[in-house]
C-alpha cells in the first residue's frame, strides 16, 4: 500500500501513524493554570531530545475547536510543566485522565491522584508516578492550525524525582521495577517487561 498523506483525511493518516510508530512512551503531563487549577493529561507523541542540555518534548494537538487544550494553554501561561512516567499500576488512572474534563476542574481530583509540590517549577507532580521530570519551557512550536493541529513543546529538565523502589544496579532505573507502559495503535497498550539485548558493532 502506498499513498500521499495529502490524499487522505488527517484522521485517517493519524490512525496509520499510531499503528506504525509503536510502542510510544507516554508523557503524563501535569500543569497548573494562572488561576491555580491543576491538570494532568497523557500524550504519546513524546520523547527525549538530548542530555546536553537535558531536554524532552511532547506534542499536544489542538482540541476540536482548533484551540489549545488545557495542558498547552497552562504551559503558555506559566512556562513550566512536569512529565510523569506511567507504570502499569497507573494505566487505568492515566487513561481516565484523558477524559474531557471542564477547565475549572482538576483531573487530580477526578482520577484520585496525589498532587505533590515540585521543587523548581509551579506545576505539581503526580505523587504515584515512579519518575517525574520537572521542566521549564524551552520552546513551543505551532506546526498546524485548526482542529487536531500539531504543536511541539520542548522542555528543559531542571529536576528529576525517581522512586527508590525502581532504582536497581549502578543506581539506574530497573526496567522491570519501573514496569512502564507504551501506547500501540487504537486502544492497545503494551508493557516494557519483554526485552532483548544486542551488542553494538565494534563493542
Amino acid at each position: 500500500m502506498d499513498f500521499d498523506p495529502a490524499d487522505v483525511r488527517p484522521s485517517v493518516f493519524y490512525q496509520q501513524m499510531i499503528h506504525c510508530i509503536v510502542p510510544r512512551p507516554i508523557a503524563w503531563v501535569s500543569t497548573i493554570s494562572e488561576d491555580g487549577v491543576t491538570n494532568v493529561a497523557p500524550f504519546s507523541y513524546f520523547t527525549g531530545v538530548g542530555s546536553r542540555p537535558p531536554t524532552l518534548l511532547f506534542c499536544p494537538a489542538n482540541n476540536r475547536k482548533g484551540e489549545p487544550k488545557d495542558t498547552l494553554r497552562n504551559i503558555q501561561q506559566t512556562g513550566d510543566f512536569v512529565v510523569n512516567i506511567v507504570s502499569f499500576a497507573l494505566a487505568k488512572q492515566m487513561n481516565a485522565s484523558a477524559a474531557d474534563v471542564p477547565s475549572e476542574e482538576s483531573e487530580f481530583d477526578a482520577c484520585n491522584l496525589t498532587q505533590k509540590s515540585s521543587l523548581k517549577v509551579k506545576a505539581p507532580r503526580v505523587g504515584e508516578a515512579p519518575v517525574q521530570f520537572e521542566c521549564t519551557t524551552r520552546q513551543i512550536l505551532n506546526i498546524g492550525d485548526g482542529p487536531g493541529g500539531a504543536n511541539i513543546v520542548i522542555g528543559n529538565v531542571v529536576h528529576v524525582h525517581i522512586d527508590d523502589a525502581v532504582v536497581g544496579a549502578k543506581e539506574l532505573v530497573d526496567p522491570d521495577q519501573l514496569d512502564a507502559v507504551g501506547r500501540m495503535g487504537g486502544l492497545s497498550y503494551c508493557r516494557t517487561r519483554e526485552r532483548f539485548d544486542l551488542n553494538r558493532p565494534g563493542s
